[in-house]
């Protein structure tokens, strides 16, 4: 494309982003839309995200991603929040108003849009969520709010699962999370669940480590889906194909995320064919 003085400008904010694949989803996007639009990552040293906002805002950027660590930090330089990133307490994505920026958080959409093309529900499912970190906290919101019979969200320190549990249970007003240790996970009720990996274990280089190696744990799992999606094959869903199951990872809920992303800047719906053509191109990535 030729870029020139009408050429709108969006991003990413984070630290590190050296291996984001944010911009092929943004720029194929932008390529096959015919958008006159470029995306690129910006690397936010500490202590500078307020500097990043300010300055993105005084340079006209269309829209910026926000990636870890600043998700929940940068909700204190903006001007506006949507009420449902507000209540999960991040936002990843953020459009222009005036004087500044609008967060929103399109992570807990994409992976429910995600799962919903794999043909997943939620909807009266009882559901494993392992972790209780900012990733699984969205995870639980979504479940409870799209309608999950219960929610065992196990993670190695009880009391941060409590915490959490506690704070979508009010949200929502029904105790659906319900906390767990981890080391407790034999415990759990008979019957067959769906599982959500939302911690970081298996990540390389541990790309051989699982949340929970156990046997017994795995035949009760009829589909598991890792947010991770580098390894393209984590050792959980590993683990949860071996006893039967159906396993996905976290490719397509960056997609989505993303798309949803594009959608909130330029106001316009992206079609399912210029989704999966996105997609196609990420996935060649792992291939």
């Amino acid at each position: 494309m030729e870029i020139d003085g009408k050429t709108r400008t969006c991003g990413l904010l984070g630290n590190p982003v050296e291996h984001t694949l944010s911009p092929m989803i943004h720029n194929t996007l932008a390529e096959r839309l015919g958008h006159d639009l470029v995306y690129v990552p910006f690397l936010v040293e500490k202590g500078r995200l307020g500097e990043a906002v300010a300055g993105a805002a005084a340079l006209q950027l269309l829209g910026l991603n926000v990636t870890v660590p600043y998700k929940s930090e940068v909700i204190a330089h903006l001007r506006e929040i949507d009420g449902l990133a507000e209540d999960i307490g991040a936002v990843n994505t953020l459009v222009r108003c005036a004087g500044g920026y609008k967060g929103y958080n399109t992570d807990m959409e994409g992976l429910y849009r995600a799962m919903e093309s794999e043909g997943i529900r939620i909807r009266g499912e009882s559901v494993i969520l392992l972790g209780a970190g900012g990733a699984a906290r969205a995870v639980a919101y979504l479940c409870a709010v799209k309608g999950a019979d219960k929610v065992w969200m196990l993670n190695r320190t009880l009391e941060k699962a409590r915490t959490v549990a506690e704070e979508v249970n009010g949200k929502v007003g029904r105790a659906v999370i319900c906390p767990m240790s981890t080391a407790d996970h034999r415990m759990l009720p008979e019957g067959k669940y769906l599982a959500i990996q939302g911690t970081s274990v298996g990540l390389a280089p541990n790309t051989e480590d699982a949340a929970i190696t156990d046997d017994t744990f795995y035949e009760k799992i009829h589909t598991g889906f890792d947010l991770i999606y580098s390894p393209w094959e984590t050792k959980f869903m590993r683990l949860v194909k071996a006893h039967g199951g159906e396993a996905y990872n976290g490719l397509k809920m960056l997609l989505y995320q993303g798309v949803i992303a594009y959608e909130l800047w330029n106001d316009v719906r992206v079609s399912e064919e210029d989704a999966q053509a996105v997609y196609d191109r990420l996935r060649d990535r792992f291939r």
